[in-house]
């Protein structure tokens, strides 16, 4: 597997803004003989972390007999460089950590239509609407709290609270950050869009902490620099693995709006994909029990096929997370979103 970071984050997210803007109509795939060629090969761009899904795609490599490319890089960088690759991207899979980046793509037509099989393996839920991307593993979207610093009785229920004077300059946040800017639409969706960018602006004038991703607000969080932050659920397991007494934990609030929502990992098959047979086969395999076991105990995120246990201790069941009543297909205006952060200046 070859692995590509890319950088100039500001400077990517202007140029999906703008790729978006002109791709409203879907792009076909040119007739390709090579698509009836036996695949050797695919090459995937994961927005997802190698540390995360690095060891899954190399057991399926060994399995199948596939050679697996990645590019790794941000969510929503991918997507951009998707874009503008248009159609001389040699990506056949795109696997993206949130259900924005993905909707922004299947809006510019750049995905073609899943098989029925596997979709059924999923709840409607968790997939798009159209049937051009799936699912394959879910995190909740968490406040992390420093539990020495916070009393769990001190701890807010709805993302509104945080805005109180007493959280001023105690919370972290990741603006760059993909699913970030998927909680993001979240809130335009749920609170309107001037509603999220009143939420926006009273979170920056409370002085909230910025950090690159999730991780750093975590690690912030057990060392309390800051006591609270605005995470996915699973990454606080990672310090804990390593740390039993590390001095954070995960709260759910139970307002039920975006700062509740379950949001997927999921993947969808670029209309580039040189074999769309192999490209399916990959698919399935990430909503097989195999993979969604490893999802379950290696990464403690949610399986999302039914049979498949939570296995992270503490994690809470999905049942009991009140999440808003939210349609994940609706978070595909990553452009819009990318706009409102940058005229409030989360953006730097």
């Amino acid at each position: 597997m070859f692995v590509k970071s890319i950088g100039r984050v500001q400077f990517t997210l202007v140029l999906l803004a703008g790729l978006l803007l002109t791709a409203c109509t879907p792009i076909q795939a040119p007739a390709d003989s090579e698509s009836a060629m036996e695949a050797t090969e695919l090459t995937i761009y994961s927005g997802r972390n190698e540390n995360l899904v690095g060891p899954l795609l190399e057991r399926y490599q060994e399995a199948s007999g596939v050679t697996v490319n990645v590019r790794y890089g941000g969510t929503a960088e991918l997507a951009a460089t998707i874009m503008e690759e248009g159609q001389n991207s040699p990506a056949d899979i795109f696997f993206g950590q949130d259900a924005g980046a993905l909707g922004a793509l299947a809006l510019a037509g750049r995905f073609t239509q899943l098989p029925t099989e596997v979709l059924d393996r999923v709840d409607p839920r968790f997939q798009s609407g159209s049937g051009d991307w799936v699912g394959v593993s879910g995190r909740a979207r968490v406040f992390v709290y420093n539990t020495e610093m916070v009393n769990e009785d001190e701890l807010p229920n709805d993302i509104w609270e945080l805005t109180a004077p007493k959280w001023q300059g105690k919370i972290g946040w990741a603006p760059t950050n993909g699913s970030f800017q998927a909680f993001v639409t979240a809130v335009r969706v749920l609170e309107g869009e001037e509603g999220a960018r009143e939420w926006l602006e009273a979170m920056i004038a409370n002085d909230v902490q910025i950090y690159a991703k999730n991780t750093p607000i975590v690690e912030a969080t057990g060392r309390g620099e800051i006591e609270l932050g605005l995470v996915n659920h699973y990454y606080l397991y990672r310090f804990l693995a390593e740390d039993p007494d590390f001095q954070a934990a995960n709260h759910h609030p139970s307002a039920g709006d975006a700062g509740a929502m379950i949001n997927v990992a999921g993947v969808g098959i670029l209309d580039t994909a040189k074999d769309q047979a192999a490209a399916e086969a990959f698919v399935a395999f990430l909503l097989s029990d195999e993979a969604q076991t490893y999802f379950s105990e290696q990464t403690n995120e949610y399986p999302i096929v039914n049979g498949v246990p939570t296995t992270a201790e503490g994690l809470l069941p999905l049942a009991e997370v009140n999440t808003p009543d939210l349609d994940l297909t609706d978070l595909d205006d990553l452009q819009g979103t990318l706009q409102l952060l940058q005229e409030v200046n989360a953006l730097q």
